[in-house]
């Protein structure tokens, strides 16, 4: 027989894979102890008041069930285990379910991460308008498929994740040429690119029932990546019930009845359409971000949730928040960035500014998806003024997104 491994106290235990400190910080503003299970010591997690380390790889399924199995809130069921990005998240899932524990099952995990299978799901929503996609195995045939799809269309793998591989392609010499970036035998899909502002759903699901959270309006960069978020998005009444509707089908036919979510969201000429989902949280900078301008604390109340504690109290609330990633070109050293950097943080109004590449390291590779170099986090009283303080501080940081005019359709946001 296992030995038990008690933890002191007799509130529940989130047993937290890899976390960032943010989520150590919210399992205690939840009520919850923690353990956090890392393949290496996790010193920022200790900082944040983590109570135990448990050093593991969790990612093998094995190794983890044998480390967080002895301890005695896991084998009481008094405990859970909590994964925040694509693959923590299915490794929480299996090991929950394995465990006996609550959370969201594996196969509305891998139900959302099958992007082909979530498209088609998503179609029988809207089937007088449904998304035209096609499945793509050669790469060498991706230029026929996409012409079958029509210009511009959207190509990417069809279990990626964090806008990895995902490339719009607008004729058919950016087809041949994507076609080369892509191993000769793959799985991609290949869809309609779909015109509209988009929105950034999260939510929060609880016995099959599905509340939203809150939605942030997406501001576009280059290609399909993002130059950043805003709030608060106002939507006229059928559009918002639209998004909820299509959000909480999604969920239902994904499988979905437990635990956090975050969708991505076009407001279409034709009503609101799915881009993809995923069985967690926005990143960091979302939480942050909702949590500034609505005082919804997404990390706290999905820990909250899956160990059966009451919500955490509402944070104070801003008029406007607003999130502006920062890219620097592949090559470019960051050397003399920390004056920017403390520059930035003094614009009044900047909440945070955070550096996800070190300063003095070189930057290696464009920005991709979700993965930026840099973002900033600021609140102001109007949406004009949010715009100055977040184009001041980017500016110091070394580059300003261009302002691009997002088009709204006729009835979508107001």
């Amino acid at each position: 027989m296992r030995q038990r491994t008690p933890i002191e106290g007799r509130e529940p235990v989130a047993v937290l894979l890899s976390p960032r400190p943010a989520v150590v910080a919210a399992a205690r503003r939840a009520g919850a102890r923690t353990v956090v299970v890392a393949p290496v010591p996790s010193v920022p997690s200790d900082r944040e008041g983590a109570e135990r380390r448990v050093r593991a790889d969790w990612r093998d399924h094995r190794r983890l069930v044998g480390a967080v199995g002895p301890i005695e809130e896991v084998r009481d069921g008094r405990a859970a285990v909590f994964g925040f990005d694509a693959a923590s998240a299915l490794a929480a899932a299996r090991a929950n379910e394995e465990l006996g524990l609550p959370g969201t099952p594996t196969a509305a995990v891998t139900a959302l991460m099958d992007k082909a299978a979530l498209r088609v799901r998503s179609n029988a929503l809207h089937p007088a308008r449904p998304v035209s996609f096609a499945r793509c195995g050669r790469a060498a045939t991706l230029p026929f498929v996409a012409t079958l799809i029509g210009y511009p269309c959207v190509v990417k793998p069809r279990a990626g994740s964090d806008g990895e591989g995902v490339r719009l392609v607008r004729d058919e010499a950016e087809a041949s040429a994507a076609a080369l970036a892509y191993p000769e035998v793959t799985d991609l899909l290949v869809e309609e690119y779909l015109e509209g502002p988009e929105l950034a759903v999260e939510a929060l699901s609880r016995a099959g029932r599905h509340r939203v959270l809150g939605w942030s309006r997406r501001r576009p960069g280059p290609g399909l990546t993002a130059a950043g978020h805003e709030l608060p998005v106002a939507l006229n009444p059928g559009t918002a019930e639209a998004v909820r509707a299509l959000v909480r089908g999604v969920l239902d036919l994904a499988g979905h009845g437990d635990g956090p979510s975050h969708t991505e969201v076009v407001l279409t000429r034709h009503g609101p359409r799915l881009i993809e989902a995923h069985a967690r949280p926005g990143g960091e900078e979302f939480t942050r971000l909702l949590r500034l301008a609505h005082g919804t604390d997404i990390l706290g109340l999905a820990l909250a949730s899956g160990l059966g504690l009451p919500d955490p109290e509402r944070s104070p609330r801003a008029a406007c928040a607003g999130l502006r990633y920062v890219d620097f070109p592949p090559g470019r050293r960051l050397d003399g960035v920390r004056p920017g950097i403390a520059a930035a943080r003094a614009v009044p109004g900047v909440v945070r500014v955070q550096l996800e590449i070190p300063p003095g390291a070189t930057v290696r590779r464009a920005p991709t998806g979700a993965r930026h170099h840099a973002y900033v986090l600021a609140t102001a009283a109007t949406p004009g003024s949010l715009a100055r303080v977040l184009d001041r501080a980017t500016g110091l940081l070394g580059q300003a997104p261009p302002a691009r005019r997002i088009p709204q359709p006729e009835g979508g946001l107001a």
